[in-house]
């Protein structure tokens, strides 16, 4: 069973676009949770992972940072992996 993929993202950030295309490409299902007029979850997500921009990308329970980590996961070949 594959871990849920949840990202929090703006509608017109490029970085969460390449996020869902790249999941998209690879046939991954995920929720993708729009934060642009939601203050208090951006606040939340800053605190809890100590990073400031979006997209905010979660495999299970586990924050993986942004597009940039999730490019660098799927070019090790890991993010099968980490999706188990």
């Amino acid at each position: 069973m594959e871990k849920e993929i949840k990202l929090y993202t703006w509608a017109f950030c490029p970085y969460c676009n390449h996020a869902k295309k790249l999941l998209d490409g690879k046939g991954l299902k995920y929720t993708d949770i729009e934060i642009y007029d939601d203050e208090n979850t951006r606040r939340r997500l800053e605190e809890q992972t100590g990073q400031r921009t979006v997209p905010f990308i979660f495999i299970g329970e586990t924050f993986i940072g942004g597009f940039s980590e999730l490019k660098a996961i799927d070019s090790s070949g890991k993010l099968d992996e980490l999706l188990r």
